[in-house]
């Protein structure tokens, strides 16, 4: 007969050794959970990664800008020497067709030989005369032929020099195309981010550049640009800054009029900026011709490497890779349209996000 044993029972510490493992293995994958990839950053982690992003974006901004500068140059520069090869083509023409009737003039007169015709003529002297005439005639089209072979070699100059600009101008284009994918991957990519907080959390960020915005809306200068702070007004590089005159002055003046303009990447006014879009403007507002871009716009003026000799007005250089410029405003700070998603306005130097790397009197 078979048997009909009862199983076996698992004993009291066997099920709580199970027990236990069972639970651990849940809270290793709660954690597992929580450090995936895929989990949901804080609104201080999105903040840091946008932060960057648009930092990268401008960086790009700065570049885009500079291509911008160069395929507007290099347009300007192919059509100047379109219009001289037209030209030279036409005068080219008329040398031509002038040593063509010199040719048929010869032609006509000069088909029998010299000595013979001298030998024939009824009257030597005019002759002579004739004879004289036609060296003048062989020595000016040797000047025509001179002349023409002259505008050739110009004009062959001219055309390999367009040639080359076409071909800078068509790598140039290339250039401000992947630049501009790459400051609108970055906007993009940052967009998300802010599009992954909840409604509280955009809010509180919100209110944050509020906070930061309305804390620096007076630089400390009294009457506005041109104007010094007051007794122990000092600001962070601890004295009183000089105020803004000239043509500095006039630029910090314009600028301030932009107070509040939105910042839009590749713009240089009147109503959007980026940050070197700014700095351009306000300056020709002063009849102050500057570069574009902030990188070039370093190689100018005179550099101020001590935060203390800083004027109001003076162009200041952030970063490394100089990707960002403002307008000194006295006190420590700056006037100067940051990023997307922001507005001209003053921030204090120590905020920026990139070291101060000197300042340049125009």
């Amino acid at each position: 007969m078979a048997s009909h044993r009862r199983p076996r029972q698992p004993s009291r510490a066997r099920v709580t050794v199970l027990t236990t493992a069972a639970a651990a293995a849940v809270a290793i994958s709660a954690q597992a959970a929580n450090a995936a990839p895929g989990a949901k950053p804080s609104k201080d982690e999105v903040k840091s990664k946008v932060d960057k992003l648009y930092e990268e974006a401008e960086q790009a901004t700065e570049k885009y800008n500079g291509a911008k500068e160069k395929q507007e140059k290099l347009q300007k520069e192919i059509s100047t020497i379109q219009d001289n090869v037209a030209r030279g083509q036409q005068d080219l023409n008329e040398l031509r067709d002038g040593l063509g009737s010199m040719a048929a003039g010869q032609y006509r007169t000069g088909g029998i030989d010299p000595s013979l015709q001298l030998f024939l003529s009824a009257d030597p002297d005019d002759y002579l005369d004739k004879a004289t005439t036609l060296d003048r005639v062989s020595g000016q089209q040797a000047d025509a032929l001179r002349r023409i072979q002259d505008k050739q070699r110009e004009l062959a100059q001219q055309r390999a020099e367009a040639t080359a600009k076409l071909k800078d101008l068509s790598a140039t284009r290339t250039e401000l195309g992947s630049q501009k994918q790459a400051v609108q991957g970055k906007l993009a990519e940052a967009q998300k981010l802010l599009n992954s907080l909840t409604a509280q959390e955009k809010a509180a960020l919100a209110a944050e550049q509020d906070r930061a915005t309305r804390g620096t809306e007076r630089p400390g200068l009294n009457g506005g640009a041109g104007s010094t702070g007051g007794s122990g007004d000092t600001g962070e590089s601890g004295h009183t800054p000089a105020a803004g005159t000239g043509r500095a002055g006039a630029a910090f003046a314009a600028a301030q009029s932009k107070l509040g303009s939105p910042y839009q990447w590749s713009h240089a006014g009147p109503s959007t900026f980026d940050c070197s879009g700014l700095t351009s403007w306000a300056y020709a507002q002063a009849n102050v011709s500057i570069p574009r871009t902030s990188e070039a716009q370093a190689t100018i003026g005179t550099r101020i490497y001590s935060q203390s000799q800083l004027q109001v007005g003076d162009l200041v250089f952030f970063f490394n890779d100089i990707h960002h410029v403002g307008l000194y405003a006295g006190n420590g700070q700056v006037l100067h349209a940051p990023r997307s998603g922001t507005v001209v306005r003053y921030e204090s130097m120590s905020t920026i996000g990139g070291p101060f790397m000197f300042g340049v009197r125009v």
